[in-house]
């Protein structure tokens, strides 16, 4: 049965993964990548990372929603529209029936009993950084998604939070408002007496909601990312994950309806638990989104399982090379440094394997990153005096461990004496080049400046370990 199984699934990758994908025609490449995407949404969801996240923004939600909406209450009033947070938390709620007129009509009641005006100093700053809190939890989510290890620096993070929390509330209010006045307009009515424009105008209404939920999920996916997320990848992810969720909306609504069992045995605790599932759900959801955008503007990851890529040692000395001699000409002539996203592009890797290696070699001080958001990358040395060979030396070493915790290997005279040999050999060939003599050599220019991007570099290959 297993060997079955495992027949099945080269099948399957044989199929998805065709050899000459990019002779065909486009909506035939559009299909397969779309294959593609879904194979590795499944892959990620049997992983089980996208689900503990999920579960873990439900916890956070839980205690944070009140104190976000709270603040978000608090700028509505000041603008004299408060009143149209509990329709907005009935709309998101629907799923839930009848329960969710409660659970929305007890979060309201909770909100109200917090003065913001009356907390004081401490008691505001506790209830900034609880959104904060709530929020950088979600960018981490939405990092991890993205293969991103860092998160926006604490000040970054108060600035561009706290501006979404204040200002976003008026925009999609304004946004819901000015979509019932046009569609309340003596024009749209008009419209609607007329049989053929009445079923469009009817159409359009039913869609407002979808289009709504699907431009939320799109500025979302475009603006949590501590990235550059491209507006097309982002459309599509919130796309899909919108008509998803407001599908699954649907689908819960039935279930909670055909569900009075868990009321008899839950009793008061079944409102929580429906509470908690359809939080579950929609947070899901919005990571399959996120998973949906990053795999269109990263399709390199398509084949690769996350954590499971392994660089060899002469890819490792390889690529290190590489950045640094890229990251050294733009510094030469006097250009913008490198930013992560377009100098794995111009390697032609994926995003995390560039980042890695340029960790270690920020971690030797061979490259420094100008800023913390985003960093454009310059050399960390000077380049007329910094060595090629304390590049490799650097990408082989800065790992290794030190202090009183270090490995204490064997010693074996012949394996010395080949290792010593090795590195003779490499000073040889080396020589006392440097990094400047690297970037001015003429076939590194040629080969630089010729063909584009992927001809000049040739595409690494990567050891993958189950």
């Amino acid at each position: 049965m297993f060997d079955k199984l495992m027949q099945w699934k080269a099948m399957l990758l044989e199929l998805i993964w065709p050899e000459d994908m990019e002779a065909m025609p486009g909506w035939k490449r559009l299909l397969i990548r779309a294959m593609q995407i879904g194979y590795a949404l499944v892959r990620d969801m049997l992983d089980g990372q996208l689900t503990l996240r999920a579960m873990s923004l439900v916890y956070t939600t839980l205690l944070s929603l009140v104190p976000l909406l709270a603040l978000t209450f608090s700028v509505l009033k000041g603008f004299g529209v408060h009143n149209q947070l509990e329709p907005v938390l009935l709309n998101a709620l629907a799923p839930l029936g009848d329960k969710g007129v409660e659970i929305a009509a007890r979060i309201v009641g909770f909100v109200e009993n917090i003065k913001v005006g009356v907390l004081g100093a401490l008691g505001l700053g506790l209830l900034v950084y609880t959104v904060i809190s709530l929020l950088h939890k979600i960018e981490k989510s939405f990092n991890y998604t993205w293969h991103i290890t860092r998160s926006r620096p604490l000040g970054q993070r108060f600035s561009e939070y706290l501006s979404v929390v204040l200002v976003g509330p008026l925009l999609i209010f304004s946004a819901l408002g000015m979509t019932a006045t046009m569609m309340s307009s003596s024009i749209v009515q008009a419209m609607v007496s007329v049989p053929l424009l009445g079923t469009l105008v009817d159409s359009i209404g039913k869609l407002i909601p979808y289009v709504l939920v699907i431009a939320a999920f799109t500025f979302v996916y475009v603006f949590m990312p501590n990235t550059k997320v491209r507006l097309g990848p982002a459309l599509t992810g919130g796309l899909v994950a919108g008509v998803a969720w407001e599908a699954m909306g649907w689908a819960f609504g039935s279930f909670v309806v055909s569900s009075s069992s868990y009321t008899a045995v839950y009793s008061g605790f079944a409102i929580l638990i429906m509470f908690m599932i359809w939080l579950f759900v929609s947070w899901l959801i919005l990571l399959l989104g996120a998973s949906i955008a990053f795999y269109c503007q990263h399709p390199e990851h398509l084949g690769l399982p996350r954590d499971r890529i392994r660089l060899s040692p002469a890819t490792l000395e390889r690529l290190s090379l590489l950045i640094m001699c890229f990251i050294g000409r733009r510094y030469y002539r006097h250009e913008s440094g490198w930013r992560l996203e377009d100098l794995s592009q111009w390697l032609g890797v994926p995003s995390n394997v560039a980042e890695a290696v340029l960790d270690k070699l920020h971690d030797a001080s061979l490259v420094l990153r100008t800023s913390e958001a985003s960093p454009p990358y310059v050399p960390g040395r000077d380049m007329d005096t910094l060595q090629v060979r304390q590049v490799l030396e650097a990408v082989r070493t800065v790992h290794d461990a030190t202090g009183p915790t270090s490995w204490k290997l064997a010693a074996e005279p012949a394996v010395d004496h080949l290792l010593r040999d090795m590195d003779k050999a490499m000073d040889v060939a080396i020589g006392d080049k440097t990094l400047k003599d690297m970037i001015l050599d003429a076939g590194a220019e040629k080969a630089a400046t010729q063909g584009g991007r992927r001809e000049s570099v040739r595409r690494v290959e990567f050891s993958e370990h189950a």
